[in-house]
């Protein structure tokens, strides 16, 4: 078993064309506020360590970070934390957030799942899945089959996100197995969906 964490798992997504987060890894805060004003303000800022997985769970994740100052308060708090091995400073980017995974089901094979992101995915537990590869009307169906999809809609005068885009992303996810059979898993979360851009910010591989 092999076990891509967020900084090997975007690269190989990047490679198979997927969206990705601007981001770079620093292990020294200089380093840090370099590749910050490089992507440009604001950041995000994500610890890394080969036996780190819930990030969020300890303090390890500290987003909107607006200026150098701020960055130094954010790594010397994250540099603190046991297991710490380096950051991820990556592009700070406010959205709809979405989950977007396959795994490989001992009946089913490869399925496609897409739910509720970020930190309330185990809460909500709002997920729609479906059998490896799909369609883009599948897409359209597991969206809408979403308690969120009125909020992806927009509420209160919000704009949509790019269900264009999204619909898209999942059929491409779906055909990941075909290409690369030995994944067992992969987890995007969050996946950031705007008016115009869907975004991955974080993921993971697991291969066979």
């Amino acid at each position: 078993m092999e076990v891509l964490r967020e900084e090997e798992a975007e690269d190989f997504l990047e490679k198979e064309s997927f969206p990705i987060s601007k981001r770079k890894a620093a292990k020294a805060l200089n380093e840090a506020i370099k590749i910050a004003r490089r992507i440009k303000y604001p950041v995000a800022l994500k610890i890394q360590g080969k036996n780190i997985i819930h990030k969020s769970d300890i303090g390890g994740v500290i987003l909107d970070i607006r200026n150098d100052d701020e960055l130094g308060n954010a790594f010397n708090k994250i540099k603190k934390i046991k297991g710490f091995e380096k950051v991820i400073v990556q592009e700070y980017k406010q959205g709809k957030l979405l989950l977007l995974g396959l795994k490989r089901d001992s009946v089913f094979g490869h399925v496609v799942a897409v739910g509720a992101g970020d930190i309330y995915t185990e809460v909500l537990k709002d997920v729609s899945i479906r059998i490896c590869p799909i369609e883009e009307k599948d897409a359209d169906e597991m969206l809408k089959e979403l308690k969120i999809y009125p909020i992806l809609r927009g509420v209160r005068g919000e704009k949509p996100v790019n269900f264009n885009l999204i619909k898209r992303l999942i059929v491409k996810t779906s055909q990941l197995p075909k290409k690369h059979p030995k994944i067992r898993e992969l987890d995007i979360n969050p996946l950031i969906l705007t008016e115009h851009k869907v975004t991955v910010a974080d993921a993971r591989i697991i291969f066979d």
